[in-house]
Order: structure tokens, then C-alpha cells, then sequence
């Protein structure tokens, strides 16, 4: 939801003409749904740039040092903790530090954005002025001249972070705590919350919900679940051993990587086995190749996946603890017997779950979405599935956008089965799949909520069936157990679907991994932590939730509204005139009507459109109901070739045919004409011309009286009519007229003199709206180039300082001529419709 309200908005200033350059900043595992729902629903390409690709761009595209990379690109995404500044990193120089901040956040926020969106914003709030994340909100904050913010929780219950967070749209109206009133903040917000959605019928918009937590028994009678409860007893106890040393020896890195092998376990046996190999090879290395904790592990370690987490571990090549080598040889020899021994006791669980849903619900091609952490559980998954007849797709981070779409293109329309990893299902729409499951469990709660959000969605038809797999007779289900329970208590009490409606666990320093390992390493004292555990989660989001009252309440939504628009004509005229000027000019395009699309309960109306500029549609449909039932693509004003027919409209001019119509209401009282005017100010804006504009009716009777209540009577009729063909006894008179011309341009002139003396008034209230808008344009600006000057001058190289001086100093004169080009108005007025009203029985 708040990525589409973000892209009506860019959308809006970007037509505008006021935004070309925009920034989105986002938690890492956003960033490439940022860029797929912009490609999607609004057709905007954004780039995702990681600032660590930076070097390698420099040398191999030959980019010079003193370059400013973040203005390669137009739109760009890029992640939240990849360019927060940082103080320094042990190993590295002060001049590498300055480097690293050069490149990641000054030149960042010296790149000349015009609009910056930062998602999850409320993460920037900090808790000082001194932290990072606040450091980076507040200089791009500074740095340009609109800024959106987009948070389901922005007030964690904690006055000071909320306020450096509302500082960041206006400083001067957020002082200090005591200004954070429900009045003062009104006028920055904007808030709407999912489970109050609702549909045009007024029902709710999202579907009910089914989790059930699914215990996994290993068969004594099968000696392969033997092997596989006592692998799991063997890793766990060198995870716990080499936790307790960890801590002990204040390894860090260490102890990620036990809490890892602890969760790859309970994934699968291949999982375990691959990680056990990479770590064997890790500690075969010589002792000069390793290290004891490189500064990089644990950074931003919330927001990796379980692969990545794995990976960047791993990678480390941490040193060994004692007895290490001899114990990870033991336990692979294990884990290999284990895998010729026959599939996992999870594997076979969901064979028989995933042929009991298709049994309960009468459908053998039922689909089924199946989460895992790891990549070598989910190659596993492919083949153990694959092997049995099902047809199976993947998704994983490795994989690139267009590769993500052909996945989901496949899942949608093919395959029974998609596995994927959490990194590849960030940013998936799978509304038309309603059973997920989770094969293996994270053990942050809001992960899994993460992952049923791909299905529960808007355009859902069927109740959600969740099932989360957990192996019986192990610490991990007897803590999982306790906590959802728990929390489920605390859900109730808040009234809310999931914790994260009012608790970001992040924000809130919650850590499960340490719930987790605390139990691990004392199972019996596994409920007593999950209780303090809770109890403090408890705590917070009372906070949180009664920091909500500052933002006021969420507006009721009328039912009414989404029928008005769904019922709207544009779709309608959308098409005809798409069509029909296409069809009107066919040596430059084509509309040819498709008959193969009949799908639902009144079939899809679809062409195939060919465009003067040589671009194609092969399955356009112009309503929306037909775009959900079918793979076609949905064609609206949006698109720029149908907006382009629309501003090339000809408007209403002495000598053509115009309409007789028959107004209820009017045509028993009066006659006489009736026109729409439209008074426009038409300046340069980004080197194309933006029109403001009012609409202005104006109807002058038989005798020449100007009636304006009577114009907007008819203006009224012909809108609800659905347009003057369409009226009641309407009828093109253009013989009639053509007898007498001088009759018709005297009617024309007398409307124009009339809209010209009754205009006047709203051209003025648009002069004076233009100006006001101009100046707060011009203060914004120069806030934001002052800003980014001095940004530029705690670049410590004089050559590139000075390089960006220059840089900046060009951007400034293209906005000041954008600024004076803007001063130049134009007035417009122009007719837009002519129509003569007749009464009931007038021979005309």
C-alpha cells in the first residue's frame, strides 16, 4: 500500500514538472520490490545501485574519481545501511573512512535529488543525533527540496525518535518533545491502515487468515529419521559448546556462526551438509588466513536472510575454536550418511501435506508457495518434488528482475509448486496461490509474516492457509510454541493482525536469535525466557500504541467512492477514442478486436494495437476487471501514447457541426447555447509546457443572457449522462447551422466574451497560486543547494571538491533558468465543447 500512495505521488510531481531526479531509500530486502512495483503499476524505470559495485564501475567503465556515480541515474534505488555514514572501522585509516563516506553518503546527498522517498522511515529516527541512519536522514532531508516518508510504525512509543523523525519535513514547526502534538502534527500526515480496507461492497478487502503449526516426527521404525535425530542432537551440542565460547571469548562472529549451523539443521540435511563442507575448507586454510571477527559480520545483520547471512559468515574464514576441526569432521561424515539414507522426514511431511490439500480441496493442480531459508534446502526441495511429478519453479536472491517475472509468469500459468527463498519472494504479488508454506522456520515471527503477505493480498479470492513445519521434540518447537502463543495474547489485547502493526522488532531491540540460543543452551528454563521475553515486547508496544494517538485516527472509508469509480466511463472513452483513432488512422496504426480472450463470467473485450511509433500491444484490455482475469495488459491514461491523443484533442471552433440536445430540467424552462471554457496558465517547465488550468461553463440564453446556474445544471446532466451522445433526444444539427453561419459565430463570440468577463476571476486566482507556488519553489531550492554546498565542502580531495563546486554551481543556473522560464505565463483560453440546448418540441 505505501509503495502505490508513494507512486501516485512521484507520478503527480513528475508531471508537474517539478521532480526529475528521485532517490529511494529503502531496507535492503525492499529495494528490488521498489523497483519492480515501479516498473509494474506506474512504468518507471528505477536502477538499484549498491554503493559496493562502485570501485569496480570505476575500473572497468573508465569513470574518473573526482565523478559524482549517483548521477548516472536518473531514478535510483538504493539501500538504507549501505550509505549511512560511518566514524571509523577498525584496521582502516582515517583516509579510507573518508573514502567510504565520500563515496556512499556525501556524494549521495550532494547528487541533486529532487524528490527523496525513504521507506520504513521511522528506522532513521534514531536514538540521538549522533547515530548514523538520523545523520543520513537529516542531511538528505536538507539536501532537496520534497521529501516523502513511509512508515506502518512511526511512533515507537518513543516522543524524542518521533520527533527527529517529524524534524526531518519541517525543523522549524518540531523544536523540541513538547511540539509533538496530534494538532501540530496533523497537516505532515497521512494514515491509512489495511485491516479497515475495505472493497466497493464495503466488505473487507483482505480475506481471512489460516496458520497452523505443523510437528514433524522423526519414525523410530525408519533408520533414516534415526540418523537425521541424531545429526540434529550432534550439531546442536557443538552449537551450543561453541556459543558458550563464543561468549566467553568475546568472538562475535563466532557466535552468528553456531546460531546459523543451529538453524541450517533444522532445514534440511543437504543445508547442514554444504555449510559443514564450506566451514571444513574454512578450517583447513593456514592459520595466517584466517581471522578472528572482521568488522563487516553483524553489520546490517537483521536485514540479511538466512543465505546471505550464511554467506557473509562463512565467507569470513573465521578462526577455529578448540577440538573445531575434529567435531565438523565428525558431524559432515554424519551428515553425508544421512543424505544416502533417503530424504528428510520434512521432505516426505510436505509430499504427504501438499497431496492432502489437493485431496481436501478437489484440485490435483492446487499451488502450493513453499518458503526456505537456503538455497541448497531449496535445490533439494526441486529435485525431491520434481522426482515425484510435480512441476516445480524457483525463486532465489541470485536471480535478476526479468528472471524473478519469468518465475512468477510460470508459477502463475504452469507450474504447481514455486520453492523460494525470502530474498526471492521480496516483492512478489501472488494473490492467485492461497497456500503457503513454511518448510523451515526464521526464527523472527515477522519474517513469516513477510512471507504470507506475498499471498495475503489485494485481489485474493480464498481464505490464506498457512503452515509453518517444525520438527517434534526439540528446544526450537517447545519455544516456538510458548511465544506464539504468547503473542497471541498480546495481539488480541492490541487488536491487531500481526505484531508489526505496532512494533517494529528492530526499532524495538528485541533479539530472537537470542531467545533462541538462551534456550538452547538452558531448555529448561525455555519458557521462563520466552515469558521475559514477551513481557518486554509487551511493554514497548503499550508505548507504541499509545504513541499512535499523536497521529490521529484513520479516516472511515465509504464503500460509496471505490463504486463511483469503478462505475467512472474513463475506461470507456479510454478505449473509444483509442480505438477509434487508431482504426481513423490506419496507415500509421492498428486496433484489431481479439476473440480469444473469454475468460469470466462476461468474457474480456481485448485488441491487438499497433502505434505510430512502431510499439505493440498483443492483448490490450482497457478495463481492470479484464486485466485480472487474464494475462493481458491494462491500457489507460497513464500510458504516454494514449495521454498524447488526449492533449492533441481538437477543441471547439466557429464552423463545426455541434450537438442539439434535450436537458431535463432545462429544456421545459429555456433554450439557448451552452459551452465549456477552459482558462488556462500555461508556463516552461523542464523544457516542455505545464498548464495549469480551471474549467468554466458558461450557457446564454435566447436573448443573450448569461445563466451561469442554468450552465451548470447542464454541465451536470452531460457528466452523469456519460456525455452529450448519450442525452435524451440529442441529435447532430450541423445542416441547420451550416444554413446560417453568421448566426452561429455570433453565439460563439458571445460565449467567448461572456467566459472572458466571468473568468477573469479564476485566471487571477491562478496567477496568484502560481506565484505562491514559485516561491516556496525558490525556497526550497535554495535550501536545498545550500545545503548540499556544504556537504560538498567536507570533501577532504581539492580536486574533486572542487569538481562537485563546479558541478553544483551548473545545476544551480539550470534551476534558476527552470525558475525564470517559470515566471514566464502565458494565458489560455479555449473552448472545449459547444452545445445548443433546445426545448421540447422546438423545430431546430
Amino acid at each position: 500500500g505505501k509503495t502505490i500512495e508513494a507512486g501516485l505521488i512521484f507520478r503527480e510531481l513528475k508531471i508537474r514538472g517539478l521532480v526529475e531526479r528521485t532517490l529511494v531509500v529503502a531496507p535492503a530486502g525492499l529495494c528490488l520490490q521498489w523497483v519492480q512495483e515501479m516498473a509494474t503499476h506506474f512504468g518507471e524505470s528505477f536502477r538499484f545501485v549498491r554503493p559496493a559495485d562502485f570501485e569496480a564501475l570505476r575500473q572497468v567503465g573508465g569513470v574518473d574519481e573526482d565523478q559524482n556515480l549517483w548521477r548516472l541515474h536518473p531514478q535510483v534505488v538504493c539501500s538504507t545501511d549501505s550509505v549511512k555514514p560511518m566514524e571509523g572501522r577498525r584496521g582502516w585509516t582515517h583516509e579510507q573512512v573518508a573514502r567510504y563516506n565520500r563515496e556512499r553518503f556525501d556524494d549521495l546527498v550532494t547528487a541533486g535529488w529532487d524528490l527523496v522517498i525513504v521507506d520504513e522511515a521511522h528506522r532513521l529516527g534514531g536514538s540521538g543525533e549522533r547515530v548514523a541512519r538520523y545523520q543520513l536522514g537529516n542531511a538528505l532531508a536538507d539536501a532537496t527540496p520534497y521529501l516523502l516518508l513511509l512508515s506502518a510504525t512511526p511512533h515507537q512509543g518513543k516522543t524524542d525518535a518521533f520527533r527527529r523523525l517529524m524534524s526531518f519535513v519541517d525543523p522549524e514547526a518540531f523544536p523540541d518533545d513538547e511540539s509533538i502534538t496530534r494538532g501540530r502534527v496533523a497537516p505532515y500526515v497521512i494514515r491509512n491502515e489495511k485491516r479497515r480496507a475495505i472493497d466497493a461492497q464495503g466488505q473487507p478487502l483482505f480475506k481471512p487468515r489460516f496458520t497452523k503449526l505443523q510437528r514433524v516426527a522423526w519414525r523410530s521404525e525408519e533408520p533414516g529419521h534415526v540418523e537425521q535425530r541424531a545429526l540434529y542432537e550432534g550439531v546442536t551440542e557443538y552449537a551450543r559448546e561453541g556459543y558458550n565460547q563464543a561468549l566467553l571469548k568475546k568472538r562475535a562472529g563466532v557466535g552468528f556462526l553456531m546460531i546459523l549451523f543451529q538453524r541450517l539443521v533444522t532445514s534440511s540435511t543437504r543445508a547442514i551438509r554444504s555449510a559443514l563442507e564450506r566451514r571444513l575448507d574454512v578450517l583447513e586454510l593456514p592459520d595466517g588466513q584466517l581471522s578472528l571477527f572482521p568488522e563487516d559480520i553483524g553489520e546490517d545483520w537483521s536485514e540479511l536472510d538466512g543465505q546471505e547471512q550464511m554467506d557473509s559468515v562463512l565467507r569470513a574464514r573465521l578462526k577455529g575454536l578448540k577440538n573445531e576441526r575434529a567435531e565438523v569432521e565428525l558431524l559432515l561424515s554424519a551428515a553425508r550418511r544421512c543424505e544416502g539414507r533417503g530424504p528428510d522426514a520434512k521432505a516426505e511431511a510436505l509430499l504427504d501435506l501438499i497431496r492432502q490439500l489437493q485431496r481436501d480441496e478437489g484440485k490435483p493442480d492446487l499451488k502450493i508457495l513453499v518458503f526456505t531459508e537456503f538455497v541448497a534446502t531449496q535445490d533439494m526441495l526441486v529435485e525431491f518434488l520434481g522426482s515425484r511429478g510435480f512441476s516445480v519453479v524457483r525463486l532465489n536472491g541470485s536471480m535478476g528482475l526479468e528472471e524473478r517475472r519469468a518465475a512468477q509468469h510460470t508459477f502463475a500459468t504452469e507450474s504447481q509448486v514455486m520453492v523460494s527463498t525470502e530474498a526471492g519472494g521480496e516483492g512478489l504479488n501472488l494473490q492467485f496461490c492461497h497456500v503457503v508454506v513454511n518448510y523451515d522456520l526464521p526464527w523472527n515471527p515477522m519474517r513469516m509474516e513477510q512471507r504470507i503477505g506475498r499471498v495475503d493480498r489485494i485481489g485474493q479470492e480464498e481464505v490464506v492457509r498457512a503452515f509453518n513445519f517444525a520438527l517434534a521434540d526439540t528446544v526450537e518447537l517447545r519455544v516456538r510454541e510458548v511465544l506464539e502463543e504468547k503473542l497471541d495474547v498480546i495481539l488480541r489485547e492490541f487488536g491487531v493482525d500481526k505484531l508489526g502493526d505496532v512494533l517494529d522488532s528492530e526499532m524495538a531491540g528485541v533479539d530472537f536469535d537470542e531467545l533462541f540460543m538462551r534456550s538452547m543452551l538452558d531448555p529448561e528454563r525455555a519458557e521462563a525466557n520466552v515469558g521475559a521475553f514477551v513481557e518486554e515486547l509487551r511493554r514497548q508496544a503499550a508505548g507504541a500504541r499509545d504513541g499512535l494517538h499523536v497521529l490521529g485516527d484513520a479516516p472511515d472509508l465509504d464503500p460509496s467512492e471505490a463504486r463511483r469509480l469503478e462505475e467512472h466511463q474513463l475506461p470507456f472513452w479510454t478505449e473509444r477514442m483509442t480505438v477509434s483513432w487508431l482504426r481513423s488512422h490506419e496507415h500509421r496504426g492498428a486496433a484489431v478486436r481479439e476473440s480469444r480472450l473469454d475468460r469470466g463470467p462476461t468474457g474480456c473485450r481485448s485488441f491487438q494495437l499497433r502505434f505510430p511509433d512502431g510499439s505493440e500491444i498483443d492483448e490490450a484490455v482497457f478495463y481492470r476487471a479484464d486485466a485480472s482475469r487474464s494475462a493481458a495488459r491494462l491500457v489507460s491514461i497513464e500510458d504516454p501514447r494514449i495521454r498524447g491523443l488526449v492533449e492533441d484533442l481538437p477543441t471547439a471552433a466557429p464552423g463545426q457541426p455541434v450537438s442539439a440536445v434535450l436537458v431535463p430540467g432545462v429544456s421545459d424552462k429555456v433554450s439557448g447555447v451552452w459551452s465549456l471554457w477552459r482558462i488556462a496558465l500555461e508556463t516552461a517547465s523542464s523544457g516542455r509546457a505545464e498548464r495549469k488550468q480551471r474549467i468554466l461553463p458558461i450557457f446564454l440564453n435566447d436573448d443573450g443572457l448569461v445563466l451561469l446556474p442554468t450552465a451548470r445544471v447542464v454541465w451536470d446532466h452531460l457528466i452523469s449522462h456519460g456525455g452529450v451522445a448519450s442525452l435524451p433526444g440529442a441529435e447532430v444539427a450541423s445542416e441547420v447551422l451550416a444554413e446560417e453561419p453568421s448566426r452561429e459565430e455570433d453565439w460563439f463570440e458571445a460565449s467567448r466574451r461572456a467566459a472572458e468577463q466571468h473568468g477573469a476571476s479564476l485566471y487571477q486566482g491562478l496567477v496568484e497560486e502560481h506565484q505562491r507556488r514559485l516561491s516556496r519553489e525558490r525556497s526550497k531550492g535554495r535550501h536545498a543547494f545550500e545545503a548540499r554546498r556544504r556537504a560538498i565542502h567536507r570533501v577532504g580531495l581539492p580536486q574533486v571538491r572542487d569538481h562537485r563546486l563546479r558541478q553544483l554551481a551548473e545545476d544551480k543556473r539550470t534551476w534558476e533558468d527552470r525558475m525564470a522560464a517559470q515566471e514566464q505565463a502565458v494565458p489560455e483560453l479555449a473552448p472545449i465543447l459547444v452545445v445548443r440546448v433546445v426545448r421540447e418540441g422546438e423545430g431546430w
